[in-house]
């Protein structure tokens, strides 16, 4: 009998589990949900963990923004967009067993919309007329008013299906009917999901997940530089990137966020009401200095109030370029040569970094500042609802939220009935060309209007294990989406 030495019984050991295809992995997150409901929870925590992943709804977004398909596998809407008609697809159970159909749908509807409703996009619901069992695989939701916009916002993790049998442990034990159903939770470190055999759709690569909760930025840096964790997909210490960008263990992935950054303006603030002055202070401004300054480098410049990544996106950047004469010759023409402003800026390092850097730029033009720093509730108090200042920075994070342009009592305080009525044009038309053009009609108004200053749109900044893909590189929603993550060779 031919011995083989002891050192390459070991070493053959050491190497076997390489050949095996991985099928788990360990994401990093900063921040541990306080619950596992995101019909019951506004933290975004919560869906980083369970969207797509354990629950479901009608629809969903894909990593562009584009909302397709979910667990309604088509739809129709009448011509006034106010009738809805969802088919459900056939033979999608719960994880516990149970079959979903259209009373599940309608059960979880009327539970959003509900008077004691504790869901924290309520809004999203408040719309609906009427939700109607026509058979077990098909819904009818009357609106009372028209909205095309309603299948982007059944996309919403607010809008996931739930079932009246299992909704009360949703937020320890939440029971959905995605690719992977919850396991565990030990609170303070972790939760896990393994694969849902029964998926109705195609199945995962991945075996299980585990969500790893680490808050300290430092501990996330040697999480991952030890192996401790596999992707961190929103790190928390961006400063640190290039260290993994020099690594070829790693992979940065920069993409971008539904967050606008913007220099919000009080439209109805003595001259701040000039168009003049607005856009002497959009040219005013460097948006690549800002990003470099207050956001090392990372962030996406922007024209108007729309993400990037959405499709229906236009670069309208041009419109506002740095040009401090322009911005000079502006003021100068409405008479504006000694103009000072208050700027009030939020906690947020996007914000207070980013101030000081405006304020450079605007003290180069002639226009002077006054600082004011405010934590959040003093902000949301004085600004938000009081309408008290004249400009400050904040990134407005809601998906698609360009209508809010609609509101004339908004902070902004931007009154324009041409842009209400392209509004409620959009909400009457469910077409998607016909909501492209209106989409870009919205964004060249408010462009042309120069009703905030447009700086950048936060990045997603995320590192993983260089043999992973799949990871969504943009954020179209607060989403750790493991539906398409696999190991590569």
């Amino acid at each position: 009998m031919r011995l083989i030495p002891t050192a390459l019984v070991l070493a053959a050991l050491a190497t076997g589990p390489a050949f095996a295809a991985q099928d788990s992995i360990t994401i990093g997150m900063q921040l541990e949900p306080p619950n596992l409901d995101p019909t019951g929870g506004a933290a975004a925590a919560i869906d980083e963990v369970v969207y797509a992943n354990v629950f479901e709804g009608l629809t969903r977004f894909a990593p562009d923004g584009a909302i397709v398909p979910g667990l309604a596998e088509r739809w129709e809407v009448s011509d006034d967009a106010t009738v809805y008609i969802f088919h459900l697809r056939e033979g999608v159970s719960f994880h516990d067993g149970t079959a979903m159909d259209a009373e599940d749908v309608k059960f979880s509807l009327d539970r959003a919309r509900a008077e004691d409703s504790t869901n924290a996009q309520k809004a999203l619901f408040a719309g609906i007329a009427a939700v109607e069992v026509v058979d077990p695989l098909t819904l009818r939701v009357t609106l009372s008013a028209p909205n095309g916009n309603f299948p982007f916002n059944m996309a919403w993790g607010d809008a996931v299906i739930v079932a009246p049998e299992s909704v009360e442990q949703a937020a320890t034990a939440p029971v959905g009917t995605g690719p992977f159903s919850f396991a565990r939770w030990v609170q303070g470190d972790r939760v896990e999901i393994v694969r849902n055999p029964d998926y109705w759709g195609t199945a995962p690569a991945l075996e299980r997940a585990t969500f790893k909760f680490i808050s300290d930025a430092s501990a996330a840096f040697a999480a991952m530089m030890a192996g401790d964790v596999d992707a961190f997909p929103v790190f928390p210490a961006p400063e640190t990137l290039s260290q993994f960008e020099a690594d070829p263990r790693f992979a940065v992935i920069v993409g971008s966020t539904e967050g606008e950054t913007i220099l919000s303006t009080n439209n109805k603030a003595g001259p701040l009401g000039d168009v003049r002055v607005r856009e002497a202070i959009a040219h005013a401004i460097n948006r690549q200095d800002i990003i470099d300054g207050a956001m090392f480098g990372y962030g996406t410049p922007i024209g108007t109030h729309f993400a990037p990544h959405n499709p229906d996106y236009l670069d309208l950047t041009e419109m506002s370029a740095y040009d401090p004469d322009k911005s000079r010759a502006l003021l100068a023409e409405a008479g504006q040569q000694d103009l000072k402003l208050r700027l009030m800026l939020p906690p947020p390092t996007y914000a207070r970094r980013g101030g000081e850097i405006v304020a450079a730029q605007l003290r180069a033009v002639g226009i002077e500042t006054e600082i004011t720093n405010l934590e959040w509730a003093q902000w949301l108090e004085q600004v938000f609802r009081g309408k008290d200042f004249d400009l400050t920075i904040v990134s407005h994070t809601e998906p698609m939220d360009i209508n809010i342009y609609a509101r004339p009592d908004y902070y902004f305080q931007y009154d324009k009935p041409e842009f209400q009525a392209l509004m409620e044009t959009l909400d009457a038309t469910s077409d998607a060309a016909g909501r492209r053009e209106i989409l870009h009609d919205a964004q060249r108004m408010i462009a042309e209007d120069y009703v905030n200053g447009y700086l950048f749109q936060l990045a997603k900044t995320g590192v993983a294990n260089a043999k992973i893909e799949g990871l969504w590189k943009n954020a179209p929603t607060q989403a750790n989406d493991l539906t398409g993550v696999r190991w590569t060779d």
